[in-house]
């Protein structure tokens, strides 16, 4: 994503590089596309020098350019490098993505309009003062056509200087200091008396031209452009990642719910949990006869009239056990140990199904 080719012309005369223009059809152009194309390879190609570098694209189109030395028996030396990673391509990358993400909360903070609004003018001068008298301006194609001329203006001005900004600096280093303070300062009180943007609509466009600036700064710094949209429209998808990932749950629930068994999963008890289950609920069984005989519309003697031992009966509603001692015997004789019942389940092979030997 962020490899490059370096491309080093070093002579000791003067050369240039003339690009074959075959491919961009500037000679013929179709679209109003392939005019600003040609303007802007026109406009950007290299001065005269000894030493020219030039950064190319691996993944984008075929560059094909010529050495044109000043001194034609003069020689020079051509080299190639590839950078595995481009750290200047990285870095505007991840300023583009940071851009984006927090372009909402810069467009309402004073101290980054200020801080914008004077770096602007200081840099693209030209578009801070068409801004500045757009109230002036009666028809809103005429300042759209000269917004368009000033931001052209101004990125060519800035791509020369920072050509000749050594040299400049060098030599004028006093003026140009002059100026960033005097026009920054300038900038800075245009912008205090306007004041910060309070219009939610100016808002919301300084967050979209924002938006829009990192979109561009992503584009730019991938060297591959199927990434760099690929990139673009996650982050343009991004706020509607949310709703996506609630429909993919309910339809996995829903695919859940279609693809399961509807009947519950049967569990077998063993033989200690269902002695344990059959005692609890005997007992609460029991406590709540004994809580249901009495109540004050319970009719005592209709039952009393059908129970063959209405004391014992008596007893176990005033809370004593609804076995007699006789009862307890006699299951303890036929199903305890040594019980008639055991003994049988034991040597009895037939009671088990079981054929006899």
């Amino acid at each position: 994503m962020w490899s490059t080719l370096q491309v080093s012309i070093t002579s000791p005369v003067l050369l240039s590089v003339v690009y074959i223009t075959e491919r961009h059809n500037c000679q013929y152009p179709e679209t109003i596309l392939s005019v600003i194309r040609c303007i802007i390879h026109n406009f950007w190609t290299p001065k005269e020098s000894n030493n020219i570098t030039i950064k190319i694209s691996p993944y984008k189109e075929t560059v094909c350019f010529s050495v044109k030395p000043s001194r034609k028996t003069s020689g020079y030396t051509i080299n190639v490098n590839r950078n595995i990673v481009d750290f200047k391509l990285f870095l505007v990358f991840v300023a583009g993505i940071v851009l984006y993400f927090y372009a909402k909360t810069l467009s309402q903070s004073p101290i980054f309009y200020y801080s914008s609004g004077t770096v602007l003018g200081v840099v693209m001068t030209s578009v801070f003062i068409l801004l500045l008298v757009k109230r002036y301006i009666p028809k809103y194609s005429t300042f759209l056509a000269l917004m368009v001329g000033c931001w052209f203006a101004s990125v060519y001005g800035i791509y020369v200087l920072m050509e000749e900004l050594q040299w400049l600096w060098y030599r004028n280093g006093i003026y140009i200091l002059g100026y960033t303070l005097v026009v920054g300062f300038l900038s800075f009180a245009a912008c205090y008396k306007h004041g910060p943007l309070v219009d939610g609509k100016s808002r919301t466009l300084l967050q979209w031209t924002l938006q829009l600036l990192s979109l561009v700064l992503i584009y730019a710094g991938v060297a591959a452009p199927q990434c760099a949209c690929a990139v673009t429209l996650l982050l343009l998808c991004s706020p509607s990642l949310p709703y996506v990932l609630k429909i993919l749950s309910y339809l996995k629930r829903r695919a859940k719910q279609c693809f399961t068994s509807k009947w519950p999963a049967v569990k077998h008890l063993t033989e200690e949990e269902y002695r344990e289950q059959a005692e609890v609920e005997t007992a609460r069984g029991l406590e709540e006869l004994r809580q249901a005989c009495r109540q004050p519309n319970f009719p005592t003697w209709l039952a009393v009239s059908r129970l063959q031992d209405p004391k014992k009966f008596a007893a176990f509603v005033l809370g004593s056990s609804h076995l007699s001692p006789k009862e307890v015997s006699l299951h303890d004789a036929q199903y305890g140990p040594g019980g008639a019942f055991l003994e049988e389940q034991l040597f009895n092979p037939q009671a088990d199904g079981l054929p006899a030997s």
